[in-house]
């Protein structure tokens, strides 16, 4: 399952939660105290994921946006189990 995120890096806490309207319909918002050096707030994007879909890193892909806030990311999993997490967070 793909979904659309909007990336708030140096942030105070780790969160995932909320909506934003996008282009393509809502776009979930993920909060990471990480800074964009070297890759730490993908990482951190991938992680913060991860455990708010109650997956492994492994199973988080960025897909789209490596360098922007705005991304597309790739979950693995059950799809009937994402869809229904990604609308909880998405509120």
């Amino acid at each position: 399952m793909r979904i659309s995120v909007r990336v708030r890096p140096g942030s105070r806490a780790d969160s995932v939660g909320g909506s934003r309207p996008g282009p393509h319909g809502p776009v979930l918002l993920v909060s990471v105290r990480a800074r964009p050096v070297d890759g730490a707030a993908n990482a951190a994007v991938r992680e913060v994921l991860a455990e708010a879909f109650g997956l492994r890193p492994g199973k988080v892909e960025i897909v789209s946006g490596l360098w922007a806030r705005d991304k597309v990311v790739a979950l693995e999993g059950d799809e009937t189990v994402l869809a229904t997490r990604h609308a909880e967070l998405l509120g």
